[in-house]
Protein backbone atom coordinates (compact mmCIF):
# COMPACT_ATOMS: atom_id res chain seq x y z
CA UNK A 1 0.00 0.00 0.00
CA UNK A 2 2.77 2.42 1.00
CA UNK A 3 4.79 1.49 -2.11
CA UNK A 4 1.79 2.26 -4.32
CA UNK A 5 1.24 5.56 -2.51
CA UNK A 6 4.89 6.53 -3.00
CA UNK A 7 4.64 5.86 -6.72
CA UNK A 8 1.54 8.01 -6.97
CA UNK A 9 3.23 10.87 -5.11
CA UNK A 10 6.25 10.67 -7.42
CA UNK A 11 4.01 10.77 -10.53
CA UNK A 12 2.13 13.80 -9.19
CA UNK A 13 5.38 15.59 -8.30
CA UNK A 14 6.86 15.02 -11.76
CA UNK A 15 3.68 16.16 -13.54
CA UNK A 16 3.42 19.25 -11.30
CA UNK A 17 7.05 20.30 -11.82
CA UNK A 18 6.77 19.74 -15.59
CA UNK A 19 3.54 21.75 -15.71
CA UNK A 20 5.03 24.62 -13.70
CA UNK A 21 8.08 24.78 -15.96
CA UNK A 22 5.91 24.71 -19.08
CA UNK A 23 4.05 27.75 -17.76
CA UNK A 24 6.82 29.88 -16.25
CA UNK A 25 9.96 28.30 -17.73
CA UNK A 26 11.85 30.17 -20.48
CA UNK A 27 12.27 28.60 -23.91
CA UNK A 28 15.94 29.57 -24.01
CA UNK A 29 18.79 28.65 -21.71
CA UNK A 30 17.50 29.74 -18.28
CA UNK A 31 19.11 32.56 -16.30
CA UNK A 32 18.47 33.72 -12.75
CA UNK A 33 16.86 36.88 -14.13
CA UNK A 34 14.18 34.73 -15.78
CA UNK A 35 12.79 33.84 -12.35
CA UNK A 36 12.49 37.37 -10.98
CA UNK A 37 9.00 38.94 -10.95
CA UNK A 38 9.73 40.89 -14.16
CA UNK A 39 11.35 37.85 -15.76
CA UNK A 40 8.40 35.61 -14.92
CA UNK A 41 6.00 38.21 -16.33
CA UNK A 42 7.95 38.41 -19.58
CA UNK A 43 8.20 34.61 -19.84
CA UNK A 44 4.44 34.25 -19.34
CA UNK A 45 3.85 36.81 -22.11
CA UNK A 46 6.13 34.82 -24.44
CA UNK A 47 4.73 31.39 -23.57
CA UNK A 48 1.00 32.19 -23.73
CA UNK A 49 -0.18 33.07 -27.22
CA UNK A 50 -2.97 35.61 -27.07
CA UNK A 51 -5.76 35.76 -29.62
CA UNK A 52 -6.98 38.72 -31.62
CA UNK A 53 -9.51 39.84 -29.01
CA UNK A 54 -6.83 39.93 -26.28
CA UNK A 55 -3.75 41.11 -28.17
CA UNK A 56 -5.37 43.32 -30.78
CA UNK A 57 -4.92 43.01 -34.52
CA UNK A 58 -6.92 42.61 -37.72
CA UNK A 59 -9.94 40.50 -38.61
CA UNK A 60 -10.65 39.92 -42.30
CA UNK A 61 -13.39 37.97 -44.02
CA UNK A 62 -12.73 37.46 -47.73
CA UNK A 63 -14.49 35.64 -50.52
CA UNK A 64 -12.86 33.72 -53.35
CA UNK A 65 -14.56 34.69 -56.62
CA UNK A 66 -14.80 31.16 -57.95
CA UNK A 67 -16.89 32.27 -60.94
CA UNK A 68 -13.85 34.14 -62.26
CA UNK A 69 -11.77 30.99 -61.76
CA UNK A 70 -14.22 28.86 -63.74
CA UNK A 71 -14.38 31.45 -66.53
CA UNK A 72 -10.60 31.50 -66.85
CA UNK A 73 -10.49 27.69 -66.75
CA UNK A 74 -13.04 27.51 -69.57
CA UNK A 75 -11.12 29.97 -71.75
CA UNK A 76 -7.74 28.30 -71.14
CA UNK A 77 -9.17 24.83 -71.87
CA UNK A 78 -10.85 26.10 -75.04
CA UNK A 79 -7.59 27.58 -76.31
CA UNK A 80 -5.67 24.42 -75.43
CA UNK A 81 -8.20 22.25 -77.30
CA UNK A 82 -8.06 24.41 -80.42
CA UNK A 83 -4.25 24.45 -80.38
CA UNK A 84 -4.13 20.67 -79.88
CA UNK A 85 -6.56 20.13 -82.77
CA UNK A 86 -4.53 22.31 -85.11
CA UNK A 87 -1.30 20.62 -84.00
CA UNK A 88 -2.92 17.29 -84.86
CA UNK A 89 -3.54 18.46 -88.44
CA UNK A 90 -7.28 19.09 -88.09
CA UNK A 91 -8.78 22.17 -89.72
CA UNK A 92 -10.96 24.10 -87.26
CA UNK A 93 -12.71 27.42 -87.07
CA UNK A 94 -12.47 29.90 -84.20
CA UNK A 95 -13.37 28.32 -80.83
CA UNK A 96 -16.19 30.03 -78.94
CA UNK A 97 -16.85 29.82 -75.21
CA UNK A 98 -19.87 30.50 -73.02
CA UNK A 99 -19.44 31.57 -69.38
CA UNK A 100 -22.81 33.20 -68.66
CA UNK A 101 -25.49 32.39 -66.06
CA UNK A 102 -23.45 29.72 -64.31
CA UNK A 103 -22.87 27.72 -67.50
CA UNK A 104 -19.31 27.02 -68.54
CA UNK A 105 -18.55 25.48 -71.90
CA UNK A 106 -16.97 26.02 -75.31
CA UNK A 107 -17.67 24.98 -78.89
CA UNK A 108 -15.07 24.03 -81.51
CA UNK A 109 -16.34 24.04 -85.14
CA UNK A 110 -14.52 21.50 -87.32
CA UNK A 111 -14.12 22.51 -90.98
CA UNK A 112 -14.54 18.95 -92.30
CA UNK A 113 -17.72 17.36 -90.82
CA UNK A 114 -16.28 13.91 -91.50
CA UNK A 115 -13.49 14.60 -89.01
CA UNK A 116 -15.77 15.53 -86.08
CA UNK A 117 -15.61 12.08 -84.48
CA UNK A 118 -11.84 11.90 -84.91
CA UNK A 119 -11.34 15.30 -83.24
CA UNK A 120 -13.74 14.44 -80.40
CA UNK A 121 -11.93 11.17 -79.68
CA UNK A 122 -8.42 12.62 -80.04
CA UNK A 123 -8.77 15.64 -77.73
CA UNK A 124 -8.96 13.80 -74.34
CA UNK A 125 -5.58 12.24 -75.15
CA UNK A 126 -3.98 15.67 -75.62
CA UNK A 127 -5.89 17.90 -73.15
CA UNK A 128 -7.26 17.14 -69.66
CA UNK A 129 -11.04 16.98 -70.23
CA UNK A 130 -12.03 14.67 -67.37
CA UNK A 131 -14.40 17.26 -65.88
CA UNK A 132 -16.11 18.05 -69.17
CA UNK A 133 -19.04 16.39 -70.94
CA UNK A 134 -18.92 16.35 -74.73
CA UNK A 135 -21.68 16.56 -77.34
CA UNK A 136 -21.75 17.09 -81.10
CA UNK A 137 -24.15 18.95 -83.37
CA UNK A 138 -23.36 19.04 -87.07
CA UNK A 139 -19.72 20.00 -87.45
CA UNK A 140 -19.48 21.53 -83.96
CA UNK A 141 -18.13 19.83 -80.82
CA UNK A 142 -19.25 21.26 -77.47
CA UNK A 143 -17.61 20.60 -74.11
CA UNK A 144 -19.53 21.58 -70.97
CA UNK A 145 -18.46 21.67 -67.34
CA UNK A 146 -20.83 19.55 -65.26
CA UNK A 147 -22.53 20.98 -62.15
CA UNK A 148 -20.71 18.49 -59.94
CA UNK A 149 -17.38 19.40 -61.53
CA UNK A 150 -18.15 23.11 -60.99
CA UNK A 151 -18.67 22.52 -57.27
CA UNK A 152 -15.56 20.36 -56.97
CA UNK A 153 -13.35 22.81 -58.87
CA UNK A 154 -14.72 25.76 -56.87
CA UNK A 155 -13.87 23.97 -53.62
CA UNK A 156 -10.41 23.16 -54.94
CA UNK A 157 -9.92 26.85 -55.79
CA UNK A 158 -10.83 27.85 -52.22
CA UNK A 159 -8.50 25.20 -50.77
CA UNK A 160 -5.69 26.40 -53.02
CA UNK A 161 -6.36 30.01 -52.00
CA UNK A 162 -6.16 28.94 -48.33
CA UNK A 163 -2.76 27.34 -48.90
CA UNK A 164 -1.41 30.33 -50.82
CA UNK A 165 -2.67 32.84 -48.26
CA UNK A 166 -1.20 30.70 -45.49
CA UNK A 167 2.22 30.61 -47.16
CA UNK A 168 2.18 34.38 -47.73
CA UNK A 169 1.07 35.15 -44.17
CA UNK A 170 3.74 32.88 -42.70
CA UNK A 171 6.40 34.46 -44.90
CA UNK A 172 5.38 37.92 -43.68
CA UNK A 173 5.92 36.73 -40.11
CA UNK A 174 2.43 37.03 -38.65
CA UNK A 175 2.49 35.28 -35.26
CA UNK A 176 -0.24 32.73 -34.52
CA UNK A 177 -2.67 33.73 -37.33
CA UNK A 178 -6.11 32.14 -37.55
CA UNK A 179 -6.89 31.06 -41.11
CA UNK A 180 -9.90 28.88 -41.88
CA UNK A 181 -13.06 28.47 -43.93
CA UNK A 182 -15.88 30.78 -42.89
CA UNK A 183 -19.65 30.51 -43.18
CA UNK A 184 -21.44 27.97 -45.33
CA UNK A 185 -19.29 25.85 -47.61
CA UNK A 186 -21.00 27.22 -50.71
CA UNK A 187 -20.15 30.81 -49.69
CA UNK A 188 -16.44 30.25 -50.50
CA UNK A 189 -15.43 32.57 -47.68
CA UNK A 190 -12.16 32.63 -45.73
CA UNK A 191 -11.54 34.06 -42.25
CA UNK A 192 -8.14 35.54 -41.42
CA UNK A 193 -7.26 36.89 -37.99
CA UNK A 194 -3.81 38.40 -37.44
CA UNK A 195 -3.01 39.16 -33.77
CA UNK A 196 -0.61 42.02 -33.19
CA UNK A 197 -0.56 43.28 -36.80
CA UNK A 198 -0.27 47.08 -36.82
CA UNK A 199 -0.20 47.49 -40.60
CA UNK A 200 -2.96 45.29 -42.01
CA UNK A 201 -2.99 47.26 -45.29
CA UNK A 202 0.42 45.86 -46.23
CA UNK A 203 -0.79 42.33 -45.58
CA UNK A 204 -3.98 42.97 -47.55
CA UNK A 205 -1.94 44.27 -50.45
CA UNK A 206 0.21 41.13 -50.43
CA UNK A 207 -2.89 38.93 -50.35
CA UNK A 208 -4.53 40.76 -53.24
CA UNK A 209 -1.37 41.02 -55.30
CA UNK A 210 -1.58 38.89 -58.41
CA UNK A 211 1.44 36.81 -59.30
CA UNK A 212 0.55 35.39 -62.68
CA UNK A 213 3.75 34.61 -64.52
CA UNK A 214 3.76 33.41 -68.14
CA UNK A 215 6.61 32.74 -70.53
CA UNK A 216 5.18 33.33 -74.01
CA UNK A 217 6.16 33.42 -77.66
CA UNK A 218 6.19 37.02 -78.94
CA UNK A 219 4.83 37.27 -82.50
CA UNK A 220 7.61 39.03 -84.41
CA UNK A 221 10.09 38.52 -87.25
CA UNK A 222 13.02 36.48 -85.89
CA UNK A 223 16.25 38.01 -84.65
CA UNK A 224 18.32 39.86 -85.86
CA UNK A 225 15.21 41.83 -86.89
CA UNK A 226 14.06 44.04 -83.98
CA UNK A 227 11.11 42.82 -81.95
CA UNK A 228 7.79 43.93 -83.45
CA UNK A 229 6.09 46.51 -81.19
CA UNK A 230 3.05 48.75 -81.71
CA UNK A 231 2.35 52.26 -80.48
CA UNK A 232 -1.24 51.48 -79.45
CA UNK A 233 -3.45 48.52 -78.70
CA UNK A 234 -5.62 49.31 -81.71
CA UNK A 235 -2.60 49.28 -84.00
CA UNK A 236 -1.67 45.83 -82.70
CA UNK A 237 -5.22 44.58 -83.28
CA UNK A 238 -5.18 45.91 -86.84
CA UNK A 239 -2.02 43.91 -87.50
CA UNK A 240 -4.12 40.82 -86.77
CA UNK A 241 -6.78 41.78 -89.30
CA UNK A 242 -9.00 43.77 -86.95
CA UNK A 243 -9.87 40.99 -84.49
CA UNK A 244 -7.79 39.10 -81.95
CA UNK A 245 -8.01 35.31 -82.47
CA UNK A 246 -8.33 33.05 -79.45
CA UNK A 247 -4.71 31.89 -79.69
CA UNK A 248 -3.30 35.43 -79.66
CA UNK A 249 -3.28 38.24 -77.13
CA UNK A 250 -2.29 41.91 -77.22
CA UNK A 251 -0.18 42.74 -74.17
CA UNK A 252 1.27 46.09 -73.00
CA UNK A 253 5.03 46.37 -72.92
CA UNK A 254 7.06 49.15 -71.30
CA UNK A 255 9.71 49.48 -73.99
CA UNK A 256 13.24 48.72 -72.90
CA UNK A 257 16.66 48.82 -74.47
CA UNK A 258 17.26 46.55 -77.45
CA UNK A 259 16.65 42.91 -76.31
CA UNK A 260 19.74 40.80 -75.78
CA UNK A 261 20.35 37.16 -76.49
CA UNK A 262 18.88 34.65 -74.04
CA UNK A 263 21.57 32.14 -73.18
CA UNK A 264 21.66 30.61 -69.72
CA UNK A 265 18.88 32.96 -68.65
CA UNK A 266 16.27 34.80 -70.78
CA UNK A 267 17.34 38.37 -70.14
CA UNK A 268 16.82 41.95 -71.22
CA UNK A 269 18.40 45.23 -70.24
CA UNK A 270 16.97 47.38 -67.50
CA UNK A 271 13.79 49.21 -68.46
CA UNK A 272 13.99 52.88 -69.27
CA UNK A 273 11.19 54.30 -67.20
CA UNK A 274 10.85 57.41 -69.41
CA UNK A 275 10.08 55.49 -72.61
CA UNK A 276 6.43 55.26 -73.68
CA UNK A 277 4.39 52.11 -73.21
CA UNK A 278 3.99 50.02 -76.31
CA UNK A 279 2.19 46.79 -77.19
CA UNK A 280 3.21 43.39 -78.52
CA UNK A 281 1.27 40.37 -79.77
CA UNK A 282 1.90 37.08 -77.99
CA UNK A 283 0.71 33.53 -78.58
CA UNK A 284 -1.60 31.78 -76.14
CA UNK A 285 -1.59 29.58 -74.18
CA UNK A 286 1.85 30.33 -72.74
CA UNK A 287 4.83 28.03 -73.12
CA UNK A 288 4.93 27.61 -69.33
CA UNK A 289 3.10 29.44 -66.54
CA UNK A 290 3.60 30.30 -62.88
CA UNK A 291 2.23 26.97 -61.64
CA UNK A 292 5.43 25.37 -62.96
CA UNK A 293 7.63 27.75 -60.99
CA UNK A 294 9.93 26.07 -58.43
CA UNK A 295 11.53 29.08 -56.75
CA UNK A 296 11.99 32.85 -57.02
CA UNK A 297 14.49 35.12 -55.28
CA UNK A 298 15.16 38.86 -55.34
CA UNK A 299 18.81 39.73 -56.12
CA UNK A 300 20.61 43.02 -56.62
CA UNK A 301 21.82 43.73 -60.16
CA UNK A 302 24.46 46.20 -59.02
CA UNK A 303 25.62 44.31 -55.93
CA UNK A 304 25.14 47.52 -53.93
CA UNK A 305 21.54 46.93 -52.83
CA UNK A 306 19.86 48.86 -55.66
CA UNK A 307 18.13 47.92 -58.93
CA UNK A 308 16.82 44.51 -57.94
CA UNK A 309 15.70 41.75 -60.30
CA UNK A 310 13.96 38.42 -59.70
CA UNK A 311 15.65 35.12 -60.56
CA UNK A 312 13.35 32.13 -60.94
CA UNK A 313 13.69 28.39 -61.53
CA UNK A 314 11.19 26.00 -63.11
CA UNK A 315 9.99 22.60 -61.93
CA UNK A 316 11.18 19.55 -63.90
CA UNK A 317 7.96 19.25 -65.96
CA UNK A 318 8.02 22.96 -66.82
CA UNK A 319 11.74 22.85 -67.58
CA UNK A 320 11.17 19.95 -69.98
CA UNK A 321 8.48 21.83 -71.90
CA UNK A 322 10.50 25.04 -71.83
CA UNK A 323 13.60 23.27 -73.07
CA UNK A 324 11.71 21.61 -75.93
CA UNK A 325 10.14 24.90 -77.00
CA UNK A 326 13.31 26.99 -76.85
CA UNK A 327 15.23 24.30 -78.70
CA UNK A 328 12.69 24.45 -81.54
CA UNK A 329 12.48 28.28 -81.63
CA UNK A 330 16.06 29.51 -81.94
CA UNK A 331 16.17 33.28 -82.76
CA UNK A 332 12.47 33.66 -81.95
CA UNK A 333 11.44 36.21 -79.31
CA UNK A 334 10.19 35.18 -75.89
CA UNK A 335 8.44 37.47 -73.40
CA UNK A 336 8.18 37.31 -69.62
CA UNK A 337 4.59 38.34 -68.87
CA UNK A 338 3.83 39.24 -65.27
CA UNK A 339 0.25 40.11 -64.29
CA UNK A 340 -0.76 40.88 -67.86
CA UNK A 341 2.25 43.04 -68.78
CA UNK A 342 5.45 42.13 -70.59
CA UNK A 343 8.34 42.81 -68.22
CA UNK A 344 11.17 41.70 -70.47
CA UNK A 345 11.78 40.28 -73.96
CA UNK A 346 14.71 38.19 -75.18
CA UNK A 347 15.52 36.27 -78.33
CA UNK A 348 16.41 32.62 -78.00
CA UNK A 349 20.09 32.11 -78.76
CA UNK A 350 20.24 28.50 -77.61
CA UNK A 351 18.16 25.95 -75.78
CA UNK A 352 17.17 27.00 -72.23
CA UNK A 353 15.95 24.60 -69.58
CA UNK A 354 15.10 25.55 -66.03
CA UNK A 355 15.93 29.18 -65.13
CA UNK A 356 15.23 32.79 -66.05
CA UNK A 357 14.96 36.28 -64.67
CA UNK A 358 12.65 39.29 -64.57
CA UNK A 359 14.65 42.49 -65.01
CA UNK A 360 13.65 45.99 -64.04
CA UNK A 361 14.24 48.81 -61.59
CA UNK A 362 12.67 47.05 -58.61
CA UNK A 363 13.31 48.33 -55.09
CA UNK A 364 14.30 45.80 -52.45
CA UNK A 365 10.82 45.90 -50.88
CA UNK A 366 8.98 45.52 -54.20
CA UNK A 367 11.36 42.78 -55.38
CA UNK A 368 10.96 40.83 -52.12
CA UNK A 369 7.16 41.14 -52.27
CA UNK A 370 7.09 40.05 -55.91
CA UNK A 371 9.39 37.08 -55.26
CA UNK A 372 7.18 36.08 -52.33
CA UNK A 373 3.99 36.14 -54.39
CA UNK A 374 5.69 34.19 -57.16
CA UNK A 375 6.96 31.54 -54.73
CA UNK A 376 3.57 31.11 -53.11
CA UNK A 377 1.87 30.93 -56.47
CA UNK A 378 -0.90 32.86 -58.10
CA UNK A 379 -4.25 32.95 -56.39
CA UNK A 380 -6.59 30.78 -58.45
CA UNK A 381 -9.22 33.54 -58.46
CA UNK A 382 -9.54 37.14 -57.25
CA UNK A 383 -10.59 37.72 -53.66
CA UNK A 384 -12.86 40.43 -52.32
CA UNK A 385 -13.12 41.61 -48.74
CA UNK A 386 -16.54 41.27 -47.14
CA UNK A 387 -15.65 42.32 -43.61
CA UNK A 388 -12.74 44.06 -41.92
CA UNK A 389 -12.30 44.86 -38.24
CA UNK A 390 -9.35 46.17 -36.30
CA UNK A 391 -9.04 45.53 -32.57
CA UNK A 392 -6.77 47.89 -30.67
CA UNK A 393 -4.29 46.56 -28.10
CA UNK A 394 -5.86 48.72 -25.37
CA UNK A 395 -9.20 46.95 -25.80
CA UNK A 396 -7.40 43.61 -25.60
CA UNK A 397 -5.63 44.70 -22.40
CA UNK A 398 -8.99 45.65 -20.87
CA UNK A 399 -10.34 42.20 -21.81
CA UNK A 400 -7.35 40.50 -20.18
CA UNK A 401 -7.79 42.49 -16.97
CA UNK A 402 -11.51 41.76 -16.86
CA UNK A 403 -10.95 38.06 -17.56
CA UNK A 404 -8.22 37.72 -14.93
CA UNK A 405 -10.38 39.54 -12.35
CA UNK A 406 -13.34 37.26 -13.10
CA UNK A 407 -11.18 34.15 -12.88
CA UNK A 408 -9.53 35.20 -9.60
CA UNK A 409 -12.85 36.25 -8.06
CA UNK A 410 -14.48 32.97 -9.03
CA UNK A 411 -11.49 30.99 -7.78
CA UNK A 412 -11.45 32.87 -4.46
CA UNK A 413 -15.16 32.36 -3.81
CA UNK A 414 -14.94 28.67 -4.70
CA UNK A 415 -11.93 28.16 -2.40
CA UNK A 416 -13.72 29.95 0.45
CA UNK A 417 -16.83 27.81 0.00
CA UNK A 418 -14.89 24.54 -0.10
CA UNK A 419 -12.87 25.40 3.04
CA UNK A 420 -15.91 26.51 5.01
CA UNK A 421 -18.30 23.74 3.95
CA UNK A 422 -15.91 20.76 3.75
CA UNK A 423 -13.33 21.95 6.31
CA UNK A 424 -10.18 19.81 6.14
CA UNK A 425 -11.27 17.98 3.00
CA UNK A 426 -11.71 21.38 1.38
CA UNK A 427 -7.91 21.79 1.44
CA UNK A 428 -7.72 18.65 -0.65
CA UNK A 429 -10.11 20.19 -3.20
CA UNK A 430 -8.19 23.48 -3.28
CA UNK A 431 -4.87 21.72 -3.99
CA UNK A 432 -6.47 19.70 -6.79
CA UNK A 433 -8.08 22.85 -8.19
CA UNK A 434 -4.83 24.85 -8.24
CA UNK A 435 -3.03 21.94 -9.90
CA UNK A 436 -5.86 21.80 -12.44
CA UNK A 437 -5.26 25.47 -13.35
CA UNK A 438 -1.50 24.96 -13.71
CA UNK A 439 -1.80 21.86 -15.90
CA UNK A 440 -4.52 23.44 -18.05
CA UNK A 441 -2.31 26.46 -18.83
CA UNK A 442 0.62 24.10 -19.47
CA UNK A 443 -1.52 22.16 -21.94
CA UNK A 444 -2.48 25.35 -23.81
CA UNK A 445 1.20 26.28 -24.09
CA UNK A 446 2.48 22.83 -25.09
CA UNK A 447 -0.18 22.40 -27.80
CA UNK A 448 0.45 25.92 -29.10
CA UNK A 449 -3.19 26.92 -28.55
CA UNK A 450 -4.18 30.57 -28.68
CA UNK A 451 -5.90 32.02 -25.63
CA UNK A 452 -8.97 34.09 -26.49
CA UNK A 453 -11.65 35.83 -24.44
CA UNK A 454 -14.04 32.86 -24.93
CA UNK A 455 -11.09 30.70 -23.89
CA UNK A 456 -10.96 32.55 -20.57
CA UNK A 457 -14.69 31.82 -20.23
CA UNK A 458 -13.84 28.16 -20.78
CA UNK A 459 -11.26 28.35 -17.97
CA UNK A 460 -13.84 29.85 -15.59
CA UNK A 461 -16.33 27.13 -16.51
CA UNK A 462 -13.65 24.50 -15.94
CA UNK A 463 -13.14 25.84 -12.39
CA UNK A 464 -16.82 25.19 -11.71
CA UNK A 465 -16.72 21.69 -13.18
CA UNK A 466 -13.55 20.83 -11.26
CA UNK A 467 -15.25 21.81 -8.01
CA UNK A 468 -18.35 19.88 -9.04
CA UNK A 469 -16.24 16.71 -9.32
CA UNK A 470 -14.92 17.19 -5.79
CA UNK A 471 -18.42 17.87 -4.47
CA UNK A 472 -19.65 14.60 -6.00
CA UNK A 473 -16.79 12.67 -4.39
CA UNK A 474 -17.13 14.33 -0.96
CA UNK A 475 -20.89 13.84 -0.83
CA UNK A 476 -20.51 10.16 -1.70
CA UNK A 477 -17.95 9.81 1.10
CA UNK A 478 -20.40 11.49 3.53
CA UNK A 479 -23.15 9.09 2.51
CA UNK A 480 -20.89 6.11 3.14
CA UNK A 481 -19.91 7.49 6.55
CA UNK A 482 -23.55 8.04 7.51
CA UNK A 483 -24.32 4.42 6.55
CA UNK A 484 -21.91 3.29 9.29
CA UNK A 485 -18.88 2.30 7.24
CA UNK A 486 -15.32 2.95 8.37
CA UNK A 487 -13.38 5.98 7.17
CA UNK A 488 -11.07 3.94 4.90
CA UNK A 489 -14.00 2.06 3.39
CA UNK A 490 -16.03 5.28 2.96
CA UNK A 491 -13.21 7.02 1.12
CA UNK A 492 -12.63 4.00 -1.12
CA UNK A 493 -16.33 3.54 -1.93
CA UNK A 494 -16.87 7.28 -2.35
CA UNK A 495 -14.24 7.54 -5.06
CA UNK A 496 -15.31 4.30 -6.76
CA UNK A 497 -18.99 5.21 -6.98
CA UNK A 498 -18.48 8.88 -7.87
CA UNK A 499 -15.98 7.95 -10.61
CA UNK A 500 -18.69 6.61 -12.96
CA UNK A 501 -20.72 9.81 -12.63
CA UNK A 502 -17.65 11.99 -13.15
CA UNK A 503 -16.68 10.07 -16.29
CA UNK A 504 -20.22 10.37 -17.64
CA UNK A 505 -20.43 14.14 -17.14
CA UNK A 506 -16.94 14.77 -18.50
CA UNK A 507 -17.30 12.57 -21.60
CA UNK A 508 -20.64 14.13 -22.60
CA UNK A 509 -19.21 17.65 -22.18
CA UNK A 510 -16.04 16.76 -24.10
CA UNK A 511 -18.10 15.35 -26.99
CA UNK A 512 -20.16 18.57 -27.11
CA UNK A 513 -16.95 20.62 -27.04
CA UNK A 514 -15.48 18.60 -29.91
CA UNK A 515 -18.51 19.45 -32.03
CA UNK A 516 -18.00 23.13 -31.14
CA UNK A 517 -14.37 22.84 -32.21
CA UNK A 518 -15.13 21.08 -35.50
CA UNK A 519 -18.02 23.27 -36.64
CA UNK A 520 -17.36 26.53 -34.77
CA UNK A 521 -15.39 29.59 -35.83
CA UNK A 522 -12.26 30.98 -34.14
CA UNK A 523 -13.66 32.32 -30.82
CA UNK A 524 -15.97 29.33 -30.32
CA UNK A 525 -13.09 26.97 -31.02
CA UNK A 526 -11.00 28.77 -28.41
CA UNK A 527 -13.72 28.14 -25.85
CA UNK A 528 -13.89 24.46 -26.85
CA UNK A 529 -10.12 23.98 -26.62
CA UNK A 530 -9.78 25.35 -23.09
CA UNK A 531 -12.86 23.45 -21.91
CA UNK A 532 -11.65 20.11 -23.29
CA UNK A 533 -8.16 20.60 -21.86
CA UNK A 534 -9.61 21.56 -18.49
CA UNK A 535 -11.89 18.53 -18.36
CA UNK A 536 -9.13 16.08 -19.32
CA UNK A 537 -6.82 17.57 -16.70
CA UNK A 538 -9.63 17.49 -14.14
CA UNK A 539 -9.93 13.71 -14.46
CA UNK A 540 -6.32 13.56 -13.28
CA UNK A 541 -6.52 16.21 -10.54
CA UNK A 542 -9.99 15.49 -9.08
CA UNK A 543 -9.66 11.71 -9.04
CA UNK A 544 -5.99 10.68 -9.06
CA UNK A 545 -4.51 13.61 -7.11
CA UNK A 546 -7.40 14.05 -4.69
CA UNK A 547 -7.47 10.36 -3.79
CA UNK A 548 -3.71 10.32 -3.30
CA UNK A 549 -4.01 13.20 -0.82
CA UNK A 550 -6.73 11.38 1.09
CA UNK A 551 -4.65 8.19 1.25
CA UNK A 552 -1.54 10.08 2.33
CA UNK A 553 -3.44 11.83 5.15
CA UNK A 554 -5.07 8.60 6.34
CA UNK A 555 -1.87 6.51 6.22
CA UNK A 556 0.46 8.98 7.89
CA UNK A 557 -1.34 8.63 11.26
CA UNK A 558 -0.12 5.08 11.72
CA UNK A 559 -3.51 3.74 12.87
CA UNK A 560 -7.01 3.37 11.49
CA UNK A 561 -8.75 6.77 11.90
CA UNK A 562 -12.29 6.80 13.21
CA UNK A 563 -13.26 10.25 11.85
CA UNK A 564 -12.38 12.50 8.91
CA UNK A 565 -12.78 16.25 8.45
CA UNK A 566 -15.36 16.46 5.69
Amino acid sequence: MKKNLTQRVIVIAIVTIAGLYAVIGPRHRPHLSDFTPNGLKQTLAENIHLGLDLKGGSHLVMQVKTDEYLKKLTQDTAQAVQKAAQAGGYQTQEVKWNTDNGNYGFTLPVTDPAKVSDVRDAMPKKVDLNDWTVSTSGNAITWSLTANAQRTLAEQAVDQALKIIDSRINAVGVAEPTLQRHGAQSSHQILLQMPGIKDPEHVKQLLKTESKLDLVHVVSPPSPQPVQTYNSEQEAIQSLGGTVPSNKQVVPYAEREEPTAASANPNSNTANQNKPKKYVVVEMPPVVDGSELRNAQAVSQSGRGTDYQIHFQLKPAGAEKFGAWTGANINQYMGVVLNGEVKSIAFIKSQITDSGEISGRFTKASADDLALTLRSGALPAPIQYLEERTVGPSLGADSIRAGVKASLLGLTLVIAFMLIYYRGAGVNAVVALLLNMILMMAGLILFGATLTLPGIAGIILTIGMAVDSNVLIFERIREELHSGKTVLSSVDQGFRRAFVTIIDTHVTTIVSSLFLFIFGTGPIRGFAVTLVLGLVVNLFSAVYVSRTIFEWVLNRRGHRPETISI
